[in-house]
């Protein structure tokens, strides 16, 4: 027989005395409660009932559990329709769990009901069977809901651009690429140009600064078209709306920053001290910026996602898990298939996708990793492994206030490369293609 191993096992509180669990649902809940009998030993007693998904019907549901002493509260991650739920028994004290829907699911063979999935969920809320998905505090909710509000009204503005694009490809042969940059100062005067009634190539290219002025020609090519009064007008509407969209996005992250500013900050202790010292928004976005491939806009958009505590996940790993960038395990006896990441915040992807494109064209540490990535997987895979190390390091940075980004520097692989060995492969490839090596040290 093999020999036994033991394990380490994260082990919760096993019972919970009084525990209520709720099946969450569009317009009502169905809740559950478990308590301990009144004069029976060992007896525990189960009520089941349904609730009306408004602020009075939860209020009163809040009271009720209140009253009953309720400990742990569990509800079901289903689609939006938890959130009421959740901030309204919150607010008055109790201690909510968000379970995912895939820990909470129902043994198969049994009828599939309101009620007996309402009772199920609190036998596992009993049992700690569950945890706890990771919701924001309300001021961090605020920051992340402008975060997101911002990230859509960026999505929109570049939609609207795209769409200025196909209409000049309509309405020109030839376009260039300074002419469809709507946000440069060239491409804005050429399309208003166009939009007044001017329809002369020479004076059109004219209106170029900066580079664009060296292919005054080519310029002139691109404008030469049939750009008529129908184009002339949908470009203004088009125009006029991206100025709109700009408009809110500065009034959105002046909001942001407003709200960013008035999250508490998180006292972390520090790892070289013991000294407890406090995680502002203003210290950890600076040093988030200072990742490659990074900015402000990236970092607020990573901690309006994930927050500034980082005790909620306990390890960079679990954080990575949780965010859904790194694959799962799946395993069958010696059989390790292949698991996909999952979708997770399409906000947080979108973020740490963008640093990551940035970090690949860097001469850095994670721009290597990319390049040498890229070769011998796909260019998608590689990026998402970067996006892993890029978590990582923004894990580190808030879970530590001292830390700091230090790059390891382009030539980290080959200053760890063992040369004696390299050089070995090297010399036996050549020779297996019939060649006798000989090797003089460089000086």
């Amino acid at each position: 027989m093999q020999q036994p191993m033991e394990v380490d096992v994260d082990e919760g509180q096993q019972v919970v005395e009084r525990v209520a669990a709720i099946d969450v649902a569009k317009a009502t809940g169905t809740v559950c409660t478990r308590v301990p009998h009144d004069t029976v030993a060992a007896r525990r007693v189960t009520k089941v009932w349904e609730v009306k998904a408004t602020t009075k019907g939860l209020s009163e549901l809040a009271a009720h559990l209140v009253g009953q002493g309720i400990e742990r509260t569990i509800l079901e991650s289903t689609s939006d329709y938890w959130r009421p739920f959740f901030y309204i028994l919150e607010e008055a004290g109790l201690e909510v769990w968000l379970v995912n829907a895939k820990q909470a699911r129902n043994v198969p063979g049994r009828p599939k009901t309101d009620k007996i999935d309402a009772v199920w969920l609190a036998k596992l809320a009993e049992r700690s069977m569950v945890s706890a998905s990771f919701v924001p505090a309300e001021a961090m909710r605020r920051v992340r809901d402008l975060a997101r509000a911002r990230f859509d009204l960026v999505e929109d503005r570049a939609r609207v651009k795209q769409r200025v694009e196909k209409l000049l490809e309509d309405a020109l042969v030839k376009v260039s690429s300074v002419l469809t940059d709507v946000h440069g100062v060239s491409g804005r005067a050429m399309i208003e140009a166009l939009i007044a009634g001017e329809r002369d190539p020479k004076v059109l290219a004219g209106l170029a600064r900066g580079r664009a002025r060296a292919r005054l020609g080519a310029l002139a090519e691109a404008v030469d078209g049939r750009f008529s009064d129908h184009h002339a007008r949908l470009a203004r509407m088009l125009l006029d709306q991206i100025d709109d969209l700009g408009e809110r996005i500065e009034v959105v992250t002046r909001l942001l920053d407003d709200a960013i500013a008035a999250v508490p900050a998180t006292p972390v202790a520090d790892t070289s001290t013991g000294e407890v010292a406090a995680v502002t928004h203003a210290s950890a976005i600076e040093r988030i910026s200072a990742l490659p491939g990074a900015g402000p806009d990236s970092a607020r958009a990573v901690i309006g996602e994930i927050g500034l505590d980082m005790s909620v996940f306990g390890t960079a790993g679990r954080l990575c898990s949780w965010a859904k960038v790194s694959p799962r395990t799946v395993q069958s006896g010696r059989k390790v298939g292949k698991a996909r990441t999952g979708k997770g915040s399409p906000y947080l992807k979108a973020a740490l996708g963008q640093m990551a494109m940035g970090a690949a064209k860097t001469d850095t540490f994670l721009g290597e990793r990319y390049r040498r990535l890229a070769k011998r997987m796909p260019k998608a895979k590689a990026l998402a492994a970067i996006e892993r190390s890029i978590l990582v390091g923004i894990f580190h940075l808030l879970a530590d206030p001292t830390a700091s980004c230090e790059d390891l520097g382009a030539d980290y692989y080959a200053k760890r490369m063992d040369t004696a060995r390299r050089t070995r492969n090297l010399v036996g490839q050549l020779e297996a293609l019939g060649h006798h090596v000989t090797l003089t040290p460089a000086a």
